[in-house]
């Protein structure tokens, strides 16, 4: 699955981990996140995560 890079503070969202304290289950994909989830380390919106490379 794509792993997402927070371009504010360059923590990486992976699907595989999820982020279980942000209530995001493993093995959910980014696109099925939430609209009104935010960066666990520096509070970004999910617009501000792009694909990483």
């Amino acid at each position: 699955m794509q792993k997402y890079v927070c371009m504010p503070c360059g923590w990486v969202y992976d699907p595989e981990v999820g982020d279980p304290d942000g209530g995001i289950a493993p093995g959910t994909a980014f696109e099925d996140i939430p609209e009104d989830w935010v960066c666990p380390v520096c509070g970004a919106g999910k617009d501000m995560f792009e694909p990483e490379e």
